[in-house]
């Protein structure tokens, strides 16, 4: 039996693929990326807490770790969904700005959310969408800064995909926000021209919150794709 694994990103959890897992044609596992400071860890972790094949569908960070998985264990992952997400090594210019976020988050996670969230959405929808900001904002509370902390360096740390793209064999779907600011569609391509079998879909109106801010386009998008490549 083929397992949909479910992973989120940085500070969240299972409200973001929740769509998805309610809609999936196959049994879906809401993976746990919260343990660990490294992305290979995390997708060792993952693949020790499941069984057989997997689909695995990260956003973000999570899409990382899924590419992590692919690289580690090419005979389980049939096929990849990769939302919102990046391939490359950590850029020095970035530093500053991490270690930044981690004090903040030990000092008040409450400013943290509110300095993060409005960049990764939409710029319309972070002003005029209330519920959902708030709803995101209750996530990243109930991750905390340790789980914070620990997710920061590991994207701090995180391996470079960029070398082994061209190695991952199994179809891959990547989804991104029109306005996705954070890891836009020209990112998205890259990824797309340099492994052999990829496709794109860009979801309008959102940004990099693309599958809460968007749940039924991307929903559609990602079943669809399971039924035309596996017939699920």
């Amino acid at each position: 039996m083929t397992t949909l694994v479910l992973i989120p990103g940085l500070v969240s959890d299972a409200i973001v693929w929740q769509a998805v897992a309610e809609a999936a044609p196959l049994p879906a596992h809401h993976a746990d990326v919260t343990r660990d400071d490294s992305i290979t860890a995390m997708a060792e972790r993952v693949l020790s807490e499941t069984d057989g094949e997997l689909i695995v569908v990260g956003h973000s960070m999570g899409g990382r770790v899924a590419l992590e998985m692919a690289r580690i264990a090419p005979g389980r992952v049939r096929g990849l969904v990769l939302a919102n997400s990046g391939h490359g090594p950590k850029r020095e210019a970035e530093l500053p700005k991490r270690y930044e976020m981690i004090a903040l988050g030990h000092q008040d996670m409450g400013e943290l959310a509110d300095v993060w969230l409005p960049p990764m959405m939409h710029p319309e929808r972070s002003g005029n969408d209330p519920q959902l900001v708030a709803r995101l904002k209750e996530m990243v509370l109930r991750a905390g800064p340790e789980v914070h902390e620990r997710q920061i360096r590991a994207l701090i740390g995180r391996p470079n995909a960029t070398a082994y793209l061209p190695e991952i064999r199994c179809p891959i779907l990547l989804l991104t926000g029109r306005q996705d600011g954070w890891s836009p569609v020209a990112q998205h391509q890259e990824i797309a021209d340099a492994v052999p079998d990829a496709e794109l879909a860009i979801i309008e109106d959102a940004g990099h919150f693309a599958p809460v801010e968007q749940p039924e386009a991307v929903t559609s998008r990602i079943v669809e794709w399971l039924q035309r490549r596996f017939g699920y």
